[in-house]
């Protein structure tokens, strides 16, 4: 993974409007150190580790944190809202949902490769009751593709598909991805191929399912309200 400022100066450059409202700059960059901590060490990167990254002393991390459970929370939003910002300029477009689907999944697989660690993080995160309430656990790959759906659908008087399509379309994505990124068994975009295959098969039956006649040939336009 990239150093800790390469890091901030990305992620900065995504986000400085949102986080500027409510964290210090030492909040953030004990945040930002504790992203690099997990991606070096795993996500039982030790308190030690991230005061070490972060150029602390370790008391200091808890003079901003109540525990390492809330800066792992910390953590986890800013990581998903960093590869949020990542893949949403692959929906500022028109197109078929094949192409929607291509531009996500490379920009959500592009992000995975660069910071792996933190793609399991989050992946693993998803399903306790914190991120479920702030939505982080739907803001990696396909829940941007969920987001998407229901602007792209709704624009075209269709109906958003049902949670257990989501549901399932999440796992698959996310199993997909965190297996490449374990074995690296075949190119990335070999996998992207594959994933998007795999996911429009799947969305295709959905929009039969819904009344689409011929769904390779439906053009979604960009939504008003961007996802």
């Amino acid at each position: 993974m990239a150093d800790l400022d390469k890091w901030a100066d990305t992620s900065r450059a995504r986000r400085a409007t949102r986080l500027a409202d409510h964290r210090s700059p030492r909040r953030e960059r004990i945040i930002l150190a504790a992203a690099q901590a997990i991606e070096e060490h795993g996500a039982d990167a030790g308190t030690g580790q991230i005061a070490a990254i972060a150029g602390v002393a370790r008391p200091h991390v808890y003079r901003h944190f109540s525990s390492r459970d809330e800066l792992m929370l910390e953590v986890a939003r800013y990581a998903a809202g960093d590869l949020k910002a990542s893949v949403r300029p692959s929906l500022r477009r028109s197109g078929t949902p094949l192409e929607l689907i291509r531009g996500l999944t490379d920009a959500s697989v592009a992000w995975a490769a660069e910071h792996p660690g933190l793609y399991r993080f989050i992946t693993e995160r998803k399903q306790t009751r914190d991120l479920h309430r702030d939505r982080v656990g739907r803001s990696h790959f396909l829940g941007e593709i969920v987001d998407a759906t229901d602007a792209y659908l709704g624009a075209a008087g269709l109906t958003s598909p049902p949670d257990g399509v989501v549901a399932g379309l999440m796992g698959m994505g996310d199993a997909s991805i965190i297996w490449w990124l374990d074995h690296r068994d075949e190119p990335r975009d070999r996998l992207v191929d594959r994933l998007t295959r795999q996911v429009w098969l799947i969305f295709r039956e959905m929009l039969r399912d819904i009344g689409v006649e011929d769904p390779e040939a439906l053009t979604l336009g960009r939504p008003t309200t961007p996802p």
